[in-house]
């Protein structure tokens, strides 16, 4: 059973930065998939960012190109979201996921961290 557990968010204002960290235990396998996801208040949960255990390939939403990076540590087996240039309209509830495969359903999820963004 793979467990996620996020940390990292907090209130800031526009413009601001914040790095988000999800922390992963259980069996993690190199073809897995991670992402953040986010949901505001009224909205649909939107997917941010993903990536792959191993190699480089990742995925932004068009809404956070050039702003987000996501990257991983395998040592640690944790996951990051650096957040630059931060907007209002970033304000949610971020959540940390794993899916087994690539296109494969998210089955694995984090409890979620709070974003706030002042303007």
């Amino acid at each position: 059973q793979v467990q996620l557990v996020e940390s990292g968010g907090g209130l800031v204002q526009a413009g601001g930065s914040l790095r988000l960290s999800c922390a992963a235990s259980g069996p993690i396998f190199r073809w897995y998939i991670m992402g953040w996801f986010r949901q505001a208040p009224g909205k649909e949960r939107e997917s941010v960012a993903t990536i792959r255990w191993s190699g480089s390939s990742t995925y932004y939403v068009d809404s956070v190109k050039g702003r987000f990076t996501i990257s991983r540590d395998n040592a640690k087996n944790t996951v990051y979201l650096q957040m630059n240039s931060l907007k209002p309209e970033d304000t949610a509830v971020y959540y940390c996921a794993c899916a087994q495969r690539l296109g494969g359903e998210y089955n694995y999820w984090g409890q979620g961290t709070q974003v706030t963004v002042s303007s």
